[in-house]
């Protein structure tokens, strides 16, 4: 950002400081203990209006809900906190543009200082085998872009379903060892449709209590009664089925995606089978990972034909875009017209579905890149542990640094990205309140001296701020 920016947004935002201060502008009229907020009444007198708090005193759930009968009026309070949010409160960390592949080392545009930082190591992207970006991948989208354009240009159900489409359903069905398989455009529209389109009114729903935001919203939108059990507890899990004898579906995840810790997969099972309902399984972090086919933790597990509901995405270890359903023919049929987002949805593009098959393809010839992810998960693990940073329960390649400090996180996140290294810092609501983290995510193709310098910068910055020994 040049000087003149730098003065405007500056000035800008202590004049926003100063309003605050002298309460000639709305406020917002709440704490931080998650109450409903309240912008004033344009009607009440000036000096009567409760100053907006210190930056650190808000965050979004400040701002969820308000008074009065315009749906615009949460915006304008919203902005004046944005302005300082931004930047002084380090917001702008978030989708920070990346200028390259998401390899292992990322060029990253700084809009805070106008800089673009290069070389970053890359502890933020999934693309855990590699894959987005190997050679072979990107031959077959440029092939599919010459053959068949941009776009599907139409719904699955109506002109989208081109034939490599068709062909990406049949090798993921085969892949998990299922009847069938159907392809939904993002992870998020799978658990959504799939969830809402299957379970009904009356039905009764209980999920895991750290499940992932797209099954909590397809639960909301199935109007089944829903309930959550303690994280990865399977004696919570059967108190909350017990007494109820209608239709009824348990979910958790493979690995979560915030803790990278692994379900309890084997008492989940024979708690479901006591109660009779039927499971889901979301493993977006570990398809393709778990398992020695890399089915995921089913297989792991030796319970692959217990799970009766197979999910998992393509943006993850794959690199690409979209999400799966894999199980029994009958429900994939019933699905075809009962899972809105995807009926509703344009259809994969040509080329994301041929780099996805290719990417499959080398997944499937190449378990080696499942070997040297966890060989490097395993280095990870341990440099961080000897320098006592807390990982919390992580066991996986999806590895949590705790920081438990919602105020504080945005500066040591600042801290390494002008240290080198690129990393994605989690605060409420994608964690609880005071639960903050750092999510790193490993990948094969990382090499020990990208492992071993950014777990040294890691751990300096961490020093630096009392957050390890």
């Amino acid at each position: 950002m040049s000087d003149n920016g730098n003065a405007s947004r500056k000035s800008a935002s202590a004049s926003t400081r100063r309003v605050a201060r002298d309460g000639t502008r709305d406020g917002f009229a709440a704490g931080t203990d998650g109450r409903t907020a309240v912008a004033p009444s344009r009607a009440e007198p000036a000096d009567e209006r409760p100053p907006l708090r210190g930056l650190s005193d808000y965050d979004y759930t400040n701002f969820y809900f308000a008074a009065g009968t315009d749906p615009f009026g949460i915006l304008e309070p919203f902005g004046e906190w944005w302005k300082d949010a931004e930047f002084d409160g380090g917001y702008y960390l978030y989708g920070l543009p990346m200028g390259s592949a998401p390899a292992t080392r990322v060029e990253i545009g700084d809009p805070k200082t106008s800089e673009t930082r290069e070389g970053l190591i890359n502890f933020a992207s999934y693309n855990y085998l590699g894959l987005s970006y190997r050679p072979e991948v990107i031959e077959a989208v440029c092939d599919a872009v010459r053959k068949y354009g941009a776009g599907a240009s139409g719904s699955p159900v109506l002109s989208g379903t081109m034939d490599l489409y068709k062909r990406l359903a049949t090798e993921m069905a085969d892949f998990k060892g299922k009847e069938g398989a159907l392809i939904f455009p993002t992870g998020y529209s799978a658990n959504v449709g799939l969830i809402s389109g299957l379970m009904r009114p009356g039905d009764l729903i209980v999920a895991d209590k750290l499940a992932h935001a797209s099954i909590v919203d397809g639960m909301i939108l199935s109007k089944a009664t829903s309930r959550f059990f303690k994280h990865n507890n399977p004696e919570d899990l059967d108190r909350k089925l017990r007494g109820f004898s209608g239709k009824k579906l348990v979910i958790v995840e493979g690995v979560y995606s915030m803790d990278g810790d692994v379900a309890r997969l084997p008492e989940i099972v024979d708690v479901c089978r006591k109660h009779g309902a039927r499971l889901l399984i979301d493993e977006a972090h570990s398809t393709f990972v778990y398992g020695p086919n890399g089915r995921g933790v089913a297989e792991h597990f030796g319970l692959d034909d217990e799970v009766d509901i197979h999910l998992g995405t393509f943006s993850k270890s794959l690199g690409g875009l979209g999400g799966f359903v894999a199980g029994p023919a009958e429900l994939i049929y019933y699905l075809r017209g009962f899972a809105r987002s995807r009926v509703f949805s344009c259809a994969l593009p040509p080329p994301v579905t041929a780099g996805l098959l290719k990417a499959l393809e080398i997944a499937r010839a190449e378990p080696e890149l499942r070997d040297r992810l966890w060989d490097n998960a395993r280095y990870m693990h341990g440099l961080l542990g000897e320098a006592g940073v807390d990982v919390g329960d992580s066991t996986s390649q999806v590895i949590s640094i705790m920081i438990r400090d919602d105020a504080g996180i945005f500066q040591i996140a600042e801290d390494l990205l002008h240290q080198g290294v690129y990393i994605n810092p989690v605060r409420f609501p994608a964690v609880g309140k005071h639960k903050s983290r750092f999510r790193m995510s490993i990948s094969a193709a990382h090499t020990r001296s990208e492992l071993e310098e950014g777990a040294e910068i890691i751990i300096s910055i961490l020093q630096k701020y009392g957050k390890c020994p």
